[in-house]
């Protein structure tokens, strides 16, 4: 089976999108791509993507005459979507939300063309969707619960160490996973907590909360639901409904509140972020589609940051900002509220040499090798934001 994600509004999900395909975007427990993954469990599954040109040498494109699922990476699955996709879905028909495409089975031309033999609507399903960054937080609660039912049916919880406080019943823990003297709340929402993750003592958590596969929350942190950490992150400090995508550091106090942070960010020490504005209103937000700040219909809404980007200690967010990709924040009072892809401090460039140099050393720490394409890659993007830079 083909399985090949498609994206439509693509610059809606910029700047967390510049570096992968929408299907890598984690939200919940999962990225969107394993959610379909897990859901169809077929061997021999292929993944492609049709995404931006540069991109490709590292996604692989669909360039094949044979069938295949096309899927909007931006919608989530459920079983009975799955169940319906592989027992009543005929060659060369679509499915169908309010007139957006999900789902289509055909091959590449008859996708590209669009003339499918039947479009079925599929409203009633109530599909869980993304239409923007701030929806990754703002639905995050939905798509833990959902990931969570997914991951946990059917197996039972590794046991947890008596020096703990638990409150609630939801809470599943992966084997190889170190949880001591933390209190965990389930009331709200389920706790998950990944394979040889930990969570060192005084950890205060409130669910919905996913915490991912050798990811750490460090002694003494607060969270608030719906938050997930994604793989190999270092998180303390307090964070309130928040996605850290994965190989992200936020590893001392301060505040991070809904928010969105992308891979091999990190935070500095006392590292703030607003979340909500001294009058209480509309929260205005950057947007790729106009070149300007945008309403975005939210009271509470604080950083979006794309991959690569880092901060110095005691950085200062206003309410509602965009950082780009490797971007290298620093200095005192409240950061402007778009922050261009490779900006050093306030006026500067982070030149493209110097920036591959810090991400080969961040990746190597993780033992991820930053190869030739994750150059290419870059290099397209720092030359596609120089507009910004000016």
């Amino acid at each position: 089976m083909n399985l090949v994600f498609f994206e439509e509004n693509r610059k809606t999900f910029l700047p967390l999108v510049f570096t992968k395909p929408l299907a890598k975007i984690r939200v919940g427990i999962l990225t969107i791509e394993e959610k379909w993954s897990l859901l169809f469990n077929k061997k021999g599954t292929s993944i492609s993507y049709i995404t931006e040109t540069y991109l490709s040498k590292k996604y692989a494109p669909f360039n094949t005459d044979e069938e295949a699922i096309f899927i909007n990476s931006q919608f989530f699955p459920t079983q009975e979507l799955i169940t319906f996709i592989t027992n009543e879905l005929n060659t060369d028909e679509a499915l169908v939300i309010n007139e957006t495409l999900v789902v289509a089975k055909c091959n590449l031309k008859v996708f590209n063309d669009g003339q499918f033999e039947s479009v079925i609507d599929i409203s009633d399903f109530n599909l869980l969707n993304i239409n923007n960054c701030t929806a990754i937080f703002t639905k995050n609660h939905l798509a833990i619960q959902q990931d969570f039912e997914l991951l946990t049916y059917g197996r039972t919880s590794e046991k947890i160490s008596k020096t703990n406080t638990l409150i609630g019943t939801a809470i599943f823990i992966e084997k190889g996973a170190k949880v001591e003297a933390a209190v965990l709340n389930a009331t709200d929402g389920p706790i998950y907590i990944g394979k040889d993750a930990e969570i060192m003592e005084g950890c205060l958590v409130r669910g919905p909360f996913a915490l991912c596969e050798h990811a750490t929350l460090k002694m003494g942190a607060k969270i608030y639901g719906a938050t997930t950490i994604g793989p190999h992150s270092k998180i303390g400090g307090e964070v309130t409904n928040s996605v850290i995508q994965g190989f992200s550091n936020k590893g001392h106090d301060g505040f991070l509140g809904n928010s969105v942070i992308g891979e091999w960010c990190n935070l500095g020490a006392d590292t703030n972020n607003s979340n909500l504005k001294n009058n209480y209103g509309e929260v205005n937000l950057w947007s790729y589609q106009t070149n300007k700040l945008e309403p975005t219909g939210l009271q509470f809404c604080g950083l979006i940051m794309g991959d690569h980007s880092k901060c110095g200690i005691n950085t200062m967010f206003n309410t509602g900002t965009v950082v780009g990709v490797s971007a290298n924040i620093f200095g005192g009072g409240f950061q402007q509220k778009f922050i261009p892809s490779f900006s050093w401090g306030e006026h500067t460039t982070f030149q493209l040499k110097k920036a591959f140099d810090v991400a080969k050393k961040v990746m190597e720490r993780r033992k991820i090798r930053f190869s030739e394409v994750d150059k290419e890659i870059l290099t397209a993007i720092f030359e596609q934001t120089k507009v910004f830079r000016k």
